[in-house]
């Protein structure tokens, strides 16, 4: 039997964000979801919130689409759109598992936090994409490369529909996979 399984889409970025990155967080979370993929995001407010409520509010929602991998032990500080909360009472070191879990990450806007999921995306060989809102992390390194580790750099986004297409491309030219199911 074969299995399946859909991809899941990082959504990265700070819990203080202004309303225009917040906007855009939330459109990619909608986008990702109508796509068939699953968000995760590190569970909390800002831009984590805006993806998940983005995620939940799409026509293509599904139960399980919206998945919160929290700094903390208690599953109830998610932000009301998360399906899924994982605690893990592991602090910022909960940025690995965010990563980890991902096929592709997505930066939006961001501060020390989303720089250090950045760096470890980076660092598992994960596919970066920074979507260009005009200010953080992914705003400035958009089209950078990081170190010698990888020669591509990290892929800039011009807004959330771009995004999408970039993360579909990205899915698709993955080595010996077919590319991403539709749902």
């Amino acid at each position: 039997m074969e299995r399946t399984m859909r991809p899941i889409i990082a959504i990265v970025g700070g819990a203080h964000a202004p309303a225009p990155v917040l906007a855009a967080a939330e459109a990619l979370g909608r986008l990702v979801v109508d796509a068939g993929f699953r968000v995760v995001t590190g569970g909390l407010t800002g831009v984590m919130e805006a993806a998940s409520r983005g995620g939940r509010s799409a026509r293509g929602w599904f139960e399980g689409a919206v998945l919160g991998i929290l700094p903390g032990l208690d599953p109830a500080a998610a932000n009301p759109w998360v399906d899924v909360a994982i605690a893990t009472g592991l602090n910022h070191a909960r940025n690995v598992v965010v990563v980890a879990s991902a096929d592709v990450v997505v930066a939006v806007g961001g501060g020390a936090g989303t720089l250090s999921e950045i760096a470890l995306a980076w660092a598992h060989g994960k596919p970066v994409l920074g979507l260009d809102v005009g200010e953080g992390w992914s705003s400035r390194l958009g089209g950078e490369v990081l170190d010698d580790r990888r020669s591509e750099p990290i892929r800039r986004a011009h807004g959330p529909e771009d995004a999408l297409a970039q993360i579909v491309a990205l899915l698709a030219a993955r080595p010996g996979n077919k590319p991403p199911p539709v749902f």
